[in-house]
């Protein structure tokens, strides 16, 4: 019996099938950066797309960082090697799943779609001068196509790209 069984009002209210239960909280929103080439996959296309499935990811710590993506949590859109500019925000609308790219592997996959541009795209040479983002992960786990940022590292990149969500 839960905590409470043991008052004699409570039983009452406790039967032997049905108890209540307060609500689960909601597991707190993360926040992601998730980087393309704008030749192989921009904003743009994700945004005519309307969503897309966020495959072909090849490294272990990305690949685990895609597996700890949940529904709903938010995604900075980077441009990377052409551009090296966040230009917009995702959301994670599905949870990770077996990468259909590579059937037989252990690799993840996950569904994203577009939320809103970034008004003012904020350039790695932005983000790599501002001191308020010399932590950010994209700084320091450069080589990964799938990183955490901090809530704070989030909020600041929209503040700088003049975009609210």
């Amino acid at each position: 019996m839960i905590g409470f069984a043991h008052e004699p009002a409570a039983r009452k209210l406790c039967g032997k099938t049905s108890c209540y239960r307060p609500p689960v909280p909601k597991a707190p929103l993360q926040h992601w950066l998730i980087k393309s080439e704008p030749a192989k996959y921009s904003w743009a296309q994700l945004e005519k797309d309307g969503r897309t499935h966020w495959d072909g990811v090849r490294n272990f710590e990305a690949r685990n960082n895609i597996r700890s993506m949940k529904e709903g949590d938010y995604c900075l859109f980077y441009h990377s090697n052409d551009g090296k500019t966040v230009v917009g925000v995702a959301k994670v609308i599905k949870e990770a799943y077996p990468d259909p790219s590579a059937p037989e592997e252990d690799w993840s996959a996950v569904d994203v779609a577009p939320l809103k541009s970034i008004k003012s795209p904020v350039s790695l040479d932005v983000i790599k001068s501002d001191p308020t983002l010399t932590e950010m992960a994209l700084l320091k786990r450069s080589r990964l196509s799938v990183v955490p940022v901090t809530k704070d590292h989030f909020d600041h990149i929209l503040k700088l790209g003049r975009t609210k969500v």
